[in-house]
């Protein structure tokens, strides 16, 4: 599947990494592991990076499904979406603003660049533990 996540207890964050082609089911899928993970807690922030995603397909509708279903992060956690592409970056924003308007309370923003996500987040660079994605082998 082309989308993981690491959870650093330590720094109170998820880190998720996406490449590849990501479909809806394997974005939902995701999505289920996050919320059902005992390690997952609503108060931490994460880091979804998009940067080696080279298609999305997810429909409109699709869309709104997964800012609906997201895991329930609390009105303290920040969530950055990092993704350079323009269409990356359109459906990231698009997804938060579903997510708001479905009640979730955390603040979510898309960047453009994985520095100023990770500033925004209160990191200086990403932690060791950010170990999933493609380079091992996922």
């Amino acid at each position: 599947m082309p989308a993981e996540y690491v959870i650093d207890k330590e720094l109170r964050l998820v880190i998720t990494t996406a490449w590849d082609r990501v479909t809806f089911a394997e974005a939902r899928a995701h999505q289920e592991r996050l919320r059902n993970d005992p390690d997952f807690h609503p108060e931490f922030n994460q880091l979804l990076d998009a940067t080696a995603v080279t298609a999305l397909d997810i429909s409109h509708d699709e869309a709104k499904t997964i800012g609906r279903n997201s895991p329930h992060f609390s009105a303290s956690a920040r969530r950055a979406w990092v993704a350079p592409n323009p269409f990356l970056f359109g459906m990231g924003r698009m997804i938060g603003i579903y997510r708001e308007m479905a009640g979730g309370t955390e603040q979510f923003r898309v960047f453009k660049d994985r520095e100023q996500a990770l500033k925004w987040l209160g990191l200086d660079t990403l932690p060791t533990t950010a170990d999933a994605g493609p380079a091992k082998g996922q």
